[in-house]
Parts: structure tokens; sequence; C-alpha cells
């Protein structure tokens, strides 16, 4: 069978209808794929019967399939997918109030071997397409009844996976996250986050349509993030902080660092300032991430007490949020995909 339709966009869908049937007919398809977001392709109802059972006997729609779900005491829900070729991901949703984030993956496994991630001890199967990306979305969104008018959902390419390293194929799901004609969000609710690939930052900020930027500092100095990140190794920290300076940052936005809290490693008063230096000159906000927990992790979790220090020294001079970590329970938090099939048996704060 040829191409799903997730994915594809207003030409492909023009191409895989074939030229016997009006253009009309792909903008038909392209709005029921991504604005009502249709489970099979026998209820896009706009089209003739015919064309439906020629366009199904080609095409997949293609979706994933829930292999689990886990729900945690808090809320947050952690899907085991189950992609076309037998492969599987993880997506996690958590509600929160009045909005609601849908955390997606961007890779099967991750190529960047972060000692403090989870996710790392995979290492990497394979790249997921746009339509495996965007298909996470169009999933978990229906399954909860998410709609993305009114500003309440916002989708966080935070799960398995280096982004800017299958960056045409996030580019590619972006545009149809943020088309006005397809899924709709506004470019303030999707953010790619990256552990530091400088020359794809760079590819990035030329792209006219594309997502907030959040960069994984995690150290306050290139020794130190060498240690955790061993990326760093080829990408300088100097460098990295260099190619933010020349973000092309757009009006409303500001640069987000992430920084995990590692207890006895990054997270003394003096890192704290040190970042605080790092980060001078750029308009950016930190969001502190205390380490969350897991097998295979020789890392520990620091003390709240140290935590509310660490912060302290940081919002003097620039915001720093504390980012509160769901799904402890079933391994849906930062750094804890690993496509674990059991819940863990973690003793909450």
């Amino acid at each position: 069978m040829s191409q799903p339709l997730v994915g594809m966009d207003l030409h492909d869908l023009r191409e895989a209808l074939g030229p016997s049937q009006p253009q009309y007919r792909a903008r038909q398809v392209y709005d029921a794929l991504y604005r009502q977001q249709v489970p099979e392709l026998v209820q896009i109802t706009s089209l003739p019967a015919s064309v439906r059972e020629e366009l199904a006997g080609r095409h997949a729609l293609g979706l994933p399939e829930v292999a689990r779900r886990y729900d945690s005491v808090d809320g947050t829900l952690r899907y085991l997918l189950r992609l076309a070729d037998g492969k599987t991901v993880e997506t996690v949703l958590m509600p929160e109030g009045e909005r609601d984030t849908i955390c997606i993956s961007s890779q099967v496994g991750c190529p960047v071997d972060c000692k403090f991630c989870m996710t790392a001890l995979l290492g990497l199967e394979r790249s997921l397409s746009a339509g495996e990306i965007v298909g996470q979305v169009l999933l978990v969104a229906r399954e909860n009844q998410l709609r993305q008018d009114g500003g309440r959902l916002n989708i966080v390419m935070m799960g398995q996976g280096e982004p800017l390293l299958n960056l045409a194929n996030v580019i590619k799901a972006t545009r149809i996250l943020l088309d006005p004609d397809g899924f709709a969000l506004s470019p303030r609710r999707v953010t790619v986050s990256t552990a530091g690939i400088i020359p794809k930052i760079e590819e990035l900020g030329r792209e006219p349509v594309r997502p907030k930027l959040a960069i994984s500092l995690n150290a306050s100095t290139e020794e130190q993030r060498r240690e955790i990140m061993p990326l760093t190794k080829k990408y300088h920290l100097s460098d990295l902080l260099a190619a933010c300076k020349a973000y092309p940052l757009r009006p409303w936005e500001k640069l987000t660092f992430e920084y995990v809290l590692l207890r006895g490693v990054n997270d003394t008063d003096a890192d704290a300032r040190r970042v605080v230096k790092l980060l001078a000159g750029l308009d950016a906000k930190v969001n502190l991430i205390a380490l969350n927990p897991g097998p295979g992790i020789p890392f520990a979790t620091p003390d709240p007490e140290r935590v509310a220090s660490f912060q302290a020294i940081l919002r003097r001079s620039l915001p720093c949020f504390l980012r509160k970590p769901r799904g402890l329970d079933i391994y849906a938090a930062c750094g804890q995909l690993k496509r674990v099939a059991e819940p863990p048996q973690i003793a909450l704060p």
C-alpha cells in the first residue's frame, strides 16, 4: 500500500487523488484529516463513495494504534503507540486546569546519550515520518475530545528522540499542526526541544513556519555538560550559546532553556550563578526540572530546599519556573519515556 494519508499536505493529497479528481477534493480530504480528525476514511462523507473506496484501496489512513494506556493518579495519561511496522513510541497527555499539553515523540528511541534520561538507554531505532508525528496528536486529541481552538491545547516535542535530527519531518508536521486550514494551532502553542544540534538550530531559524525553540542546557560549565551530555564533545557549549544569540526570535517569543537538576552534580548556588552569566543578554526563560528517577540512571533528585535556592538565584535575573513532575507513577515524566511495559513502583512525594 502507498504512503498513508495522515502526514500529507495539500500537494501530496492532490498527487494521491490523481489528475482525474478536481483539486477541491484534496482540500476536502485535508479538512477531514486535520480539522475534523476523522478516525476512518469511510467517514469523509464529503467525498463520493466511489472516491472513498478508491482512496482506501491505495492508502491507509495512517493513525497509530494504542498498544497500552497508563493512567496516573494525577490525571496524566501515557500512551504506548504501535506504528505500522510494529515499532512503538510514547505520547503523554498532561491535563492541568484550563490547559492540556500533549508531549509527542519524533524518533523511535533516541541517539543522544544524555546520562540522566531513560530514553537514551534505548538508542535510536529510526526517525518518525511527518504522519507518525502528526498522528500522535490526532489520536490523543480525538481520544480525549481535545479541541485546538480556544488556546487550551499545547504540543511539546519533548518525547522520545532528538527532533532536530529529524528536522524535515518535524517541520512538515509543524506546518500541518499550525495551518489555519489544518489542525489550526497557534505558533505559540507548539514547542520543539533540542539537546543542542547547532547546525540544525540555525536551519530551524530560517524556516518561515516553525515551533518555539527550547534548549536542554542542564549544566553550568562545558566540562560538566560534557559529562552528562556527551553531545557537547561535538557541539560545544560556547558555540551553542552563540547560536542561541543569533537565533531570530519572533516579537512575542523567548528562548526556553531546560535545566535538569542532579543532586550534587549541577545544583549548587555556584551553578545557578554561572547559568545566569551564561544566559545574560538572551531573551530567555528557564524551566527547572528536578530529576525524575528511574532504573539505570546513576543520579539522584535534589532536595526541595536545594531546588528552591537554585530557582531563587535565577529569578533575580530572568524568568525561572519549576516544572512540576507529571505521571511519575506511570513513567510518564520528563526523561522517563523508555516504553516500560509495566507501571513502576515509585514512592510519590
